[in-house]
C-alpha cells in the first residue's frame, strides 16, 4: 500500500516465493486479492452531499439510525472491498465452515480459475501481428 500510494504503478513478485525461483498459486490468488483492495482503496472515497447522506442526517436526526435507509442500502458496498477470499466469520463458525485457513481457500479457488477460465479469443490478426513483432525481435536480438 505504501508503495502505491507513492506513485509506483506496477507490483513485481505476486505468487512469487523463494526469491521468485518459485510460484505458488494460491499466493498468486491471495496477492491478487491484497493488490483488488489496495487499487479500491487508491480509487478514494467520493465526498459530496450525496455520500455523505446529508439530506438524510437531516431527515433521520440526532439519535435516529441509517442502516434501514434505503441510502445506505444503495452505498454501502460501494466503499467496502467485498473479498471471497478473506474469512471473516467468528472462529466457531469458520471450523463449522471446515476451518480452512486462507491458503487453502486461495489454492482451491486457483485450481477452479484454472479448470473453468476460457478466455475470450483474440481478435482476428493480433495473433498474427504478435508472430511478426517476435519474428523482428529475434532476428535482431539473435
Amino acid at each position: 500500500m505504501t508503495a502505491a500510494l507513492a506513485g509506483a504503478n506496477m507490483i513485481y513478485g505476486l505468487g512469487m516465493v523463494e526469491l521468485g525461483m518459485t510460484m505458488d498459486l494460491g499466493l498468486l490468488v491471495a496477492d491478487n486479492e491484497f493488490a483488488r483492495m489496495i487499487r479500491r482503496m487508491l480509487d478514494g472515497v467520493l465526498v459530496n452531499d450525496e455520500t455523505l447522506a446529508v439530506d438524510l442526517i437531516r431527515e433521520v436526526g440526532i439519535g435516529g439510525e441509517f442502516v434501514t435507509h434505503q441510502h445506505t442500502f444503495d452505498h454501502f458496498k460501494k466503499n467496502q472491498v467485498q473479498s471471497q477470499l478473506i474469512d471473516r466469520n467468528t472462529r466457531s463458525a469458520w471450523l463449522e465452515l471446515g476451518g480452512k485457513d486462507m491458503h487453502t481457500r486461495c489454492n482451491e479457488y486457483a485450481r477452479e480459475i484454472l479448470a473453468t477460465h476460457r478466455p475470450e479469443p483474440l481478435p482476428e490478426g493480433i495473433a498474427q501481428t504478435l508472430r511478426e513483432i517476435v519474428t523482428e525481435a529475434e532476428k535482431e536480438f539473435a
